[in-house]
Parts: structure tokens; C-alpha cells; sequence
């Protein structure tokens, strides 16, 4: 069975190392890359010995020890890692407050800490009381779960910079698994100053020594790197009555890892209605900085959330040279900071460095003068925004592919907001299904 996976992200490279592991013959795969390397959204880059990871701050952490475990193998094994501890704050005015908000309502101002917790106990007792379900959209839903103080003070200024459009636009499907439940008595005891922990989920976690993150995917291409062709724009996909062809030459199969919403630009006999659907999937894309500091970092911070105006435009701000020692320069370190901008939106202008070192200076983080350079990284398709017409797209989408024996991989592959472990997973799980079909022949 010849065997195309488009695109060399996480999802393509571990189906194709996995499908390697599992006796499938290699002259029978071939990866189409568009970049000049692999990795994909795992993607590292190393500037005047700074190195960080240009699709926002990676950590390795999975529930699946065995994912994990195959993950850190691919770089090296356990010895090319380093272990961490989460240590993540928010940012609010010139105050440190502990995540999730609501188990840090003891860090606010006095004011801010009483409208948090009377939200929050007032919207606990309306949802016992009514039992109610979940509303659709997130910008509703933040306030019948956390209530009106917390969706104020930071749940809608943090969640309208990331997602660039008005909450009620987008679904909450997003949130279930993803956005920590505290207790109503563990908020109560949060605000008057006993602190509980509301989010031990990735409490500690694990980074290469070496290279950034790209050096688990860099450990992956290795493997099958003679089957990779870098610098490759699929340029057409054709069902054929055997298979496929891409870019005219002739496969059994094709696994797509290249994002849902361009795909129908590929092919000459897509349906208009499948055409649609895909057209109209929503996504953000993002831009990062990193930024550079002569000074050596004396916090012990992983990652922090700004969610004021006054802070820039940055919503979360990784501190890249904690997660590695080799990240940085002796005596130097430095900050990840990510801005996302509405998909298929104009790129925010260059002039958007000065905006958020001027916000970081703002928020405390920096002083202009400490700033030795920004370095300014950009990925189209970022984050999947889940609006109210997603599931009924994806549906669609996916009957129609599977009507053509195309099938889906990967975050954009599928558009699903799954972490690199989950990619990770998925391919595997895909790479003994397809192992299990070429044995049937």
C-alpha cells in the first residue's frame, strides 16, 4: 500500500514513525512538507543562543505515561529532558494571582475579591436551585459558571483577547475538560486567604534540554527523514479509481494533516456544500516574540495570563528561559509572548512590537531598558475557534471524506484542540489501523 501523509507536524511524523515500527514499508510512505523543516506547530527557533518555541509555549506532559514516555525516547530519552515545575500566575494590575482565578480570589484588591466571590456563590446557588444545564454560547456560559464578578474582572477581558470576537460567537463545547470546576467552598476558602489548589492537572511537567520542542518532532523526522520531502506545497489531490494523486504522482492512500479549511482549494470535485462547510470552519492565528532580556530570571514562573488592555496585547506570556537552562545565555533570560489574531484577518502589523513591550513594561514584566532584542515568529492556523455551527460542519466534512477514503489527522486535520500528546496519541491509534488494513491487503 502506497502510502501520502500531507504535512510533517507531530500527527504526520508519528504516524509515519509508528507505521515504521510496525514493519510498513518505507519505500511506501512518502511526507509532503511545505516548510523548509519538520515539526509543524512544534517548531523551535534558536536566535543569538535564545531559543523558543514559535507557536507558544510546549511543555510535555500526557495522562498516557506511555505517549509520554515514546515522546521523550523520540529526543533522546529521559536525559535530554529536563523536569519542571508549573508555576503559573495571573496577572491582574500590579498583583500576582494564583490559577485558576477563582481558587486565587485572596491575591485581589479587596473590592475585586468581594464581587468575585458574591458572583460566584450567587451563580453556584441559581445553578442548585434551577438545575440548570449549560448555556450554548461561552460568553453565557461564563457567567451562569463563574458569575458576573469573575466573567468582569477576568474570565471576558482575557477570553476576548484570545479569541477575537464576541464570546457569545463562540460555542462552549470547547470548555468541558478543559476549564478547572473549583468547589464552591475551596473559592470561599481562596478568598479569605486559605489557599487551595484548583488545577493539579500538569503540575509538573517536561521540556528538552536542547533545541526547544522541535526536538521530539527533530527526533521523529530523523527516523524517516529520507521519506520526507521538505519544501513540497501540495499543490493538487485528485481521486483517482485506484487511490489518489498529489501533485500528480499516483498513492493508494492519503493521510491529510493540512488544515480543513483550505482543503477544498485542493481538489476539482468537492461538493459545494462540503466546499462551505469547510470555507466557513473558524480558526485564530498567532504571533509570537520573543523577547530577549539581559538579566538573569529570578522568579521561578512558567507561565502567567494577562487579561487588561493596559498589559498590551498579549495574552499569555510564556518565561522560555525557566523551561531549559540552555534556552538562554548564561546570566541572560527570556519571555514567550503570544497574540492571536482572527484567522483569515490581515497579520498585525510590525508595529505590534512596540505595543507589547510597551503593555509588559506596563505590566510590570520588563524594563525597556533590560530588552537586548524581540524576535518575531508567525503561524497562520493556531487555534481552533469552536462557533455554533462547528460540530455540524465536521460532521459533513468528515462523512463526505470518508465517502472518498481521505482521511483526517491531526489539530487542523480534524480541528480538534488537542495538545501534542493527543496528536500524538491519534496517530498511533491511526497507524495500527492502517497497519491492520494493509495486512488485509
Amino acid at each position: 500500500m502506497k502510502l501520502a501523509i500531507l504535512g510533517a507536524g507531530v500527527s504526520g511524523l508519528t504516524l509515519a514513525r509508528t507505521l515504521a515500527e510496525g514493519g510498513f514499508d518505507p519505500d511506501d510512505l512518502t511526507l509532503f512538507e511545505a516548510a523548509p523543516v519538520p515539526g509543524g506547530l512544534c517548531r523551535s527557533r534558536t536566535v543569538e543562543g535564545f531559543t523558543y518555541d514559535v507557536a507558544g509555549g510546549h511543555i510535555l506532559y500526557s495522562k498516557d505515561a506511555e505517549v509520554m514516555d515514546w515522546m521523550k525516547a523520540e529526543a533522546g530519552g529521559p536525559s535530554a529532558f529536563t523536569s519542571c515545575e508549573r508555576n503559573t500566575k495571573i496577572r491582574f494590575e500590579d498583583r500576582w494571582v494564583h490559577y485558576p482565578f477563582e481558587n486565587g480570589l485572596g491575591d485581589l484588591p479587596p473590592q475585586a475579591n468581594f464581587d468575585c466571590l458574591s458572583g460566584y456563590v450567587q451563580a453556584w446557588h441559581e445553578r442548585s436551585v434551577s438545575n440548570s444545564t449549560a448555556p450554548d454560547d461561552f460568553g453565557t456560559w461564563i457567567q451562569w459558571r463563574f458569575g458576573k464578578g469573575i466573567a468582569e474582572h477576568f474570565m471576558n477581558p482575557y477570553n476576548e483577547k484570545i479569541w477575537k470576537r464576541p464570546l457569545t460567537e463562540v460555542s462552549s463545547d470547547w470548555v468541558a475538560g478543559r476549564v478547572p470546576d473549583a468547589p464552591v467552598e475551596d473559592v470561599i476558602r481562596s478568598a479569605v486567604g486559605i489557599r487551595t489548589e484548583g488545577y493539579t492537572h500538569q503540575s509538573s511537567f517536561f521540556y528538552p534540554l536542547n533545541g526547544g520542542f522541535q526536538a521530539i518532532t527533530d527526533g521523529m523526522a530523523g527516523r524517516v527523514a529520507d521519506r520526507i520531502r521538505l519544501n513540497t506545497l501540495v499543490e493538487s489531490l485528485q481521486r483517482t479509481p485506484s487511490g489518489w494523486n498529489v501533485n500528480g504522482e499516483s498513492f493508494d492512500l492519503v493521510v491529510s494533516t493540512l488544515p480543513l479549511d483550505g482543503l477544498h482549494s485542493l481538489m476539482a470535485e468537492v461538493p459545494a456544500d462540503i466546499t462551505e462547510a469547510m470555507q466557513t470552519l473558524e480558526f485564530n492565528g498567532l504571533v509570537t516574540y520573543l523577547v530577549a532580556l539581559d538579566r538573569p530570571e529570578q522568579s521561578d514562573l512558567s507561565w502567567i495570563y494577562l487579561p487588561h488592555e493596559s498589559q498590551g496585547p498579549a495574552n499569555r506570556v510564556t518565561y522560555m528561559s525557566n523551561y531549559s537552562p540552555n534556552n538562554a545565555p548564561e546570566g541572560k533570560s527570556s519571555l514567550l509572548v503570544e497574540i492571536t489574531y482572527r484567522g483569515g484577518a490581515p497579520v498585525p502589523a510590525q508595529s505590534l512590537e512596540g505595543e507589547t513591550l510597551k503593555g509588559l513594561e506596563s505590566a510590570g514584566l520588563i524594563s525597556r531598558s533590560e530588552v537586548l532584542f524581540a524576535d518575531r515568529a508567525e503561524v497562520s492556523h493556531a487555534y481552533v475557534v469552536f462557533d455554533h455551527g462547528y460540530n455540524a460542519r465536521r460532521e459533513a466534512i468528515f462523512r463526505w471524506m470518508d465517502e472518498v477514503d481521505l482521511i483526517p489527522l491531526g489539530r487542523f486535520g480534524r480541528y480538534e484542540y488537542d495538545n501534542s500528546d493527543l496528536c500524538v496519541s491519534k496517530a498511533r491509534a491511526l497507524a495500527a489501523g492502517l497497519l491492520a488494513r494493509a495486512a488485509r491487503g
